[in-house]
C-alpha cells in the first residue's frame, strides 16, 4: 500500500534537457549508474562495425521523455523519468573538443571502470592538438627564458582552473547535481545566460580548431604536392630560399625584417618552362588548394553519423609520438644553437622576454584547455577520489610534451646563420618540402589524420549548435548543409586571407578560454562561499585577480 501512494515520476536524475552525446547521467542513490534512456545513431560512434539499433519503441518512449523534461527548469526534478522505465544502453562515448571520441564504459557500484593510467592518457591525448606545433614560435616571440616560465604559469593555472570546473557539482546542495556537465552548472548559477553564452563560447573553441585544421590542411598538402612536383620532374627550389647546407636543411622562407601576416608562400625562380609556370598558377598555397579541399571535405561533413571518422583517432596519438621523434632526431643533427640576451637584440638570437609573450599565453589557453569536457571524463574513473590527483598527472604530462617540443626546436634552430626570428608559426614550414621526415609527418599523419578529425568537429559543432536551436542534432539534411557551407566558408576564407595558425589559435584561445578556464569557474566558486558564509578576503582578492587575467589575456591577442 506504501508503494501505491508514492508518484511515478520520482526526482532522482540531473536535466535531460540537453539533447548532446555529453550529457551522461549518473544516479547517486544506491550508488547506481543511471544511463541515457536512449542515445541516437547519430550520437554513437561505434569503434566497431556493429550496426546500433534502436526499436521504435525505446525511441518513441525517448522522445516522450525529452518532451516532459522540457516542461521544467533543470533544477526541478519532478518531470525526469523513473529509474524502471530506464533502459541500459551499452555505448556511451564522450567527445572533446579536437574530435576525439571516447568510450564509456557502463559502470556498477557508482564507478567506472577506467584506471588510473588510461583516465590520464585520455586526458592527454584529448589535450593533445595542433597547438603543439605553434609552441616553438610562442617560445620565440615571448623569449626563450619567459617562454619556459609561461609554460609553467599557464599549466598551473589553467590545471587549478580545471580543479574549480571538477569541484563546481559539489558547490550546489539544493538539487542532485551528480549528472551535470558544466555548462549545466553555468545555467543553474546564472541562468539562460549562463547557458547560451557556454554554448557560444564551446562553439568558437570548436569553429576555431575547424579553422586551424582548414589551414593547416592546405599548408601540408601545398607541400605534398610541390614536393611530389618537384620530384617528378627533378626540380631543386630550396636552393634559392635562404637556409641552412648539409643533410638536415633548415630553411627561413619569409623575411623576418617584415612583418606578414600567415604562414609565408615559398617564391619559386622564374622559367620559361610552361609547366611550371602551370603549376604554380594552379597549386598555389593560399589562392587554389584551400579551395581544393571542399570538394574533399564538404561531403563528409553531411554524413549523420561519423563512426567511421572514429576508428582513425588513434592517429592522433600516432602524430603526436611521430613529432616527438621527429624533434629529437633534428635536434640531435643540428645540436643546440643559444645565446642569452636577457633585454638587448641580437642579430641571430632574440631576448629573453620579449613584450610579446601574451602571444604565448592566447596560445596555451587553448593547449591547456579540456575544461568543458573535463568531468566527463573523470566520470568513469574507477577510483574517483583519485580524480584530482590523475588531473594534476595529466597536465604535467601535456606541459612536459609542449616544453619538449617548444624548448628543442627553438635551441636546435641554427643561429647562425639564421636568426630565431625565422622560427615559423607551424615549425614544420621551417623544413624544406624535400624533407623526408618533415615530408611523412604532413602526408601520412597530420594530414589523414586532421581529414578524418575535422568530420568529427564539424558533427560536434552541429550537435551543439542545431540540438540546441532546433532539439534535433539532423533537422534535415538543409539546415545541415547550409550550417557546413558557413563553417567550410570561414575556413577558406582564412586560409587565403589570413593562414595564420599562431594568430587563429591564440584568438580563440583567448576567447573561449576568458569564460571556461578564467571567469565562470572563479565566479562560481566565489558565489557558492558567499552563499555559505564563508568568503573571506584572500580569495575574493586572488579569484578576482584571475578573471583580470583572462580578460587581459583577450585584450592582448588583439592590440600585439
Amino acid at each position: 500500500m506504501e508503494e501505491d501512494i508514492k508518484p511515478l515520476l520520482v526526482p532522482v536524475g540531473g536535466d535531460e534537457d540537453d539533447v548532446g552525446v555529453l550529457n551522461i547521467q549518473f544516479n547517486p542513490e544506491d550508488f547506481k549508474c543511471k544511463r541515457p534512456f536512449h542515445v541516437e545513431p547519430t550520437n554513437i560512434v561505434s569503434m566497431n562495425d556493429d550496426t546500433q539499433r534502436v526499436s521504435d519503441e525505446a525511441s518513441a518512449m525517448n522522445k516522450r521523455i525529452h518532451y516532459y523534461s522540457r516542461l521544467s527548469s533543470p533544477s526541478d526534478r519532478a518531470l525526469v523519468a523513473p529509474d524502471h522505465v530506464v533502459p541500459y544502453p551499452e555505448e556511451i562515448y564522450v567527445y572533446s573538443p579536437s574530435g576525439t571520441a571516447f568510450k564509456i564504459d557502463s559502470c556498477a557500484d557508482g564507478y567506472g571502470k577506467n584506471s588510473s593510467m588510461v583516465t590520464i592518457f585520455m586526458i592527454w591525448n584529448t589535450m593533445m592538438g595542433t597547438s603543439i606545433l605553434s609552441i616553438p614560435w610562442g617560445i620565440k616571440q615571448a623569449g626563450f627564458t619567459a617562454g619556459i616560465v609561461i609554460i609553467l604559469f599557464m599549466g598551473l593555472l589553467t590545471l587549478y582552473c580545471c580543479y574549480r570546473v571538477l569541484k563546481s557539482r559539489t558547490t550546489i546542495s539544493s538539487t542532485d547535481a551528480s549528472a551535470w556537465e558544466f555548462p549545466d552548472v553555468c545555467q543553474y548559477y546564472f541562468g539562460s545566460f549562463g547557458q547560451w553564452s557556454s554554448l557560444l563560447f564551446s562553439l568558437v573553441s570548436l569553429i576555431g580548431a575547424m579553422v586551424v585544421y582548414w589551414v593547416l590542411m592546405s599548408n601540408f598538402l601545398f607541400n605534398t604536392g610541390k614536393f611530389i612536383y618537384n620530384y617528378v620532374h627533378h626540380i631543386n627550389v630550396t636552393d634559392i630560399i635562404p637556409g641552412t647546407n648539409g643533410t638536415d636543411k633548415v630553411i627561413c622562407p619569409g623575411d623576418p625584417g617584415h612583418e606578414v601576416p600567415g604562414n609565408k608562400t615559398l617564391m619559386f625562380l622564374s622559367t620559361r618552362d610552361s609547366g611550371f609556370e602551370a603549376f604554380e598558377v594552379w597549386w598555389s598555397r593560399s589562392k587554389t588548394v584551400p579551395l581544393y579541399l571542399i570538394a574533399v571535405l564538404l561531403p563528409l561533413l553531411n554524413f549523420k553519423s561519423p563512426s567511421f571518422f572514429a576508428k582513425f583517432n588513434i592517429l592522433g596519438t600516432v602524430s603526436v609520438v611521430y613529432l616527438v621523434f621527429l624533434v629529437t632526431l633534428k635536434a640531435a643533427r643540428l645540436g643546440f644553437h643559444l645565446q642569452f640576451h636577457w633585454i638587448e637584440e641580437s642579430t641571430y638570437f632574440v631576448p629573453e622576454f620579449r613584450i610579446l609573450f601574451p602571444q604565448l599565453t592566447g596560445v596555451l589557453t587553448l593547449a591547456f584547455f579540456i575544461h568543458n569536457c573535463v568531468i566527463t571524463l573523470l566520470k568513469n574513473n574507477k577510483n574517483q577520489e583519485n580524480n584530482v590527483r590523475d588531473l594534476s598527472i595529466a597536465y604535467f604530462l601535456v606541459g612536459l610534451t609542449y616544453l619538449y617540443v617548444g624548448v628543442l626546436i627553438f635551441a636546435a634552430f641554427p643561429s647562425p646563420p639564421l636568426t630565431k626570428e625565422c622560427i615559423e608559426q607551424n615549425f614544420l614550414d621551417n623544413f624544406p618540402s624535400d624533407d623526408i621526415l618533415s615530408f611523412l609527418g604532413r602526408i601520412f599523419l597530420m594530414l589523414f589524420q586532421m581529414m578524418t578529425v575535422y568530420p568529427l568537429l564539424g558533427y560536434l559543432a552541429r550537435v551543439q549548435l542545431l540540438g540546441h536551436v532546433f532539439g534535433n542534432v539532423y533537422p534535415s539534411i538543409f539546415h545541415v548543409l547550409v550550417l557546413n557551407i558557413a563553417v567550410v566558408g570561414v575556413g577558406v576564407a582564412m586560409a587565403m586571407l589570413y593562414p595564420n595558425i599562431g594568430g587563429i589559435i591564440r584568438y580563440s584561445g583567448a576567447t573561449c578560454g576568458l569564460a571556461f578556464v578564467f571567469v565562470y569557474p572563479s565566479l562560481i566558486y566565489l558565489i557558492s562561499l558567499h552563499r555559505e558564509g564563508k568568503l573571506t578576503w584572500l580569495t575574493l582578492v586572488v579569484h578576482i585577480f584571475i578573471i583580470l587575467l583572462g580578460v587581459a589575456n583577450l585584450i592582448a591577442q588583439f592590440l600585439l
